[in-house]
Formats: C-alpha cells, structure tokens, sequence
C-alpha cells in the first residue's frame, strides 16, 4: 500500500509538474471581479498565496506594473516553485517595456508549464511589438485552440483580439492575396470576443482600431470607432493605446488640438508606448490612420 502512495505521488511530482501549482485560471477570473481595494483588504485578512497573486493581477489591472511586481517577487522569494509568480513578474516586466528580458522568462515558463496560458498571451504582446506577427498569431492561437475550460475569459478573449491585430498588420504588410485571407480574419474575431466579453476594453479597442484603419469599402467607420475607443478609455483611463489611436482619428478628422492631447495624454501614462511613440515619430509602422 505504501509503495502504491509513493509512486503515485511520484507521477504527479514528475509527470504532472503542476499538480500543486495554483488554480491559476479560478484566481484570474477571481481578480477580475474584485477591485484593488478588496483584493488589498483580502490579504490584509488573509496573506495566503492565492490572496496574494490576486493583489498581484489587481495591481496590474490598474496599471500599477511596479507594484505588482513587488508583489509576484515577494511570492516567489517565499517559494520558487510558484510559477505563476514568475509569470506575473515577467508580465510587469513586459509592460515596462523590459522585453528581452521578459521574453526570456516567458520562453522558459512556457517550456516548463505548456498548459499556463497567460504566459502565450504575455509573449504573443512582445512578439506583436517586435513586428514578429506570425509568431503573435501563432501564440494567440494557441490558446483560442486550448479552448474556454482550460483558459480564464480575459486571456482567452485576449488571444482572439491579438490574434485580430496581428492578422491585420500581416494584411497590411502584404499583398492582394494576404490582404484578402488575413485581413478577412480581423472584424469576425474580434465579434468572437465581443460575444465573449462585450466589455473587454481590448475588444473595445480592437473595434476602435478596425472601424479606424479598415478602408470604408471594408468597412471603415470614423463615428463607430470614436465610440467604441471613448468606451474604452471610459471603462480603463489608464489604457495608454486608446489614447493613441483616438489622437490618430482626430488626425485625420483635422482636429489637430484634440490630436495633440490624446497623443499627450498617451505618452503621460507611459512615455515609452510603442505606439505613442511610433504615432509621434510619424514611423507608422503599426499603422497610422490615413497613412
């Protein structure tokens, strides 16, 4: 009997490396539906690890990316094993802009834990901003096949949005034929994840962006994507690319005020936007409207 004990924990050590690892995707969507407030007052009660990543996930869902990654590191101090720890962090980094370096983590979580997919997501962004956008899709499609059961909402919504945009930038950058087969893919994924999510502020931007960049023939549609960018921003003031994208809109509007606060305003929640940047520089290489 004892023997039989042994090798069976002896199967999940070795086998099923995550069989005492978190409950990651019950805790993600637990951090989605709780503010920071709550999730601060939960460990006040309660400093258990799970109570903990969830401040960790509250903290980055309003932005404050130092502070969550204070919090991922102190949990990973505590106990090495716990790699969604190592994920959070990675993902702070990311949205720091440290992306070699997140990048590095992430490659190694998702060899290590192939069934954590915040990590595809987290390196499906980088992937997206270093114009690899075949690797983007790649990722993203990696957990749109993984399926709803084994991803929480949010990531999975996620991964239908960059799969979205990055389909849209291959459309962009090639020829007839590319344009047709992966420009296609853009509008019907993103009404995926709006069914899935109607107040993802990435599908709100998504749609903002589409109805922006799509050529009217394809659908483009100034009115409908101010509305669905400005309910972005209302929903999460901190999203830094809404900002970007309505500055791109006014721009074309020949509002050159409202271009320069949006714009402004983008590049005060973060300096080193990728697309603030890339709009300000006047680059475009992730699409400008009209250009």
């Amino acid at each position: 009997m004892k023997k039989i004990v042994f090798l069976a924990l002896a199967a999940c050590f070795f086998i099923f490396s995550d069989c005492l690892a978190l409950e990651w995707k019950k805790l993600h969507e637990q951090a989605d539906k709780q503010d920071l407030v709550q999730s601060v007052a939960a460990v006040q009660n309660n400093p258990s690890v799970e109570n903990n990543y969830i401040l960790g996930l509250a903290y980055l869902n309003q932005h404050r990316d130092k502070e969550a990654g204070q919090v991922f590191r102190k949990l990973l101090e505590n106990d090495p094993k716990v790699i969604e720890a190592e994920w959070g962090i990675a993902e702070a980094l990311r949205r720091q802009h440290k992306l070699e370096q997140a990048e590095k983590m992430l490659s190694a979580i998702i060899k290590t834990q192939p069934a954590f997919y915040p990590a595809y997501i987290s390196l499906a962004y980088i992937k997206y901003i270093q114009m690899d956008f075949e690797q983007s899709v790649r990722l993203a499609l990696k957990v749109m096949k993984a399926g709803r059961g084994k991803v929480d909402l949010s990531n999975y919504v996620r991964a239908y949005c960059l799969y979205a945009g990055a389909k849209g930038m291959i459309a962009h950058y090639g020829g007839v034929l590319s344009k047709l087969l992966n420009g296609t893919a853009v509008k019907s994924n993103l009404e995926a994840a709006q069914k899935l999510q109607p107040n993802s502020t990435g599908v709100l931007f998504g749609l903002g962006s589409f109805y922006l960049l799509a050529p009217r023939i394809a659908g483009g549609n100034l009115d409908k994507s101010e509305t669905y960018l400005k309910e972005a921003i209302r929903i999460d003031p901190f999203f830094a690319d809404a900002y970007v994208r309505l500055a791109q809109l006014y721009k074309l509007k020949g509002n050159s005020a409202a271009f320069t606060r949006y714009l402004d305003k983008a590049l005060t929640l973060d300096p080193r936007n990728e697309l603030a940047l890339d709009t300000q520089s006047g680059v475009c290489k992730y699409i400008c409207a009209g250009g």
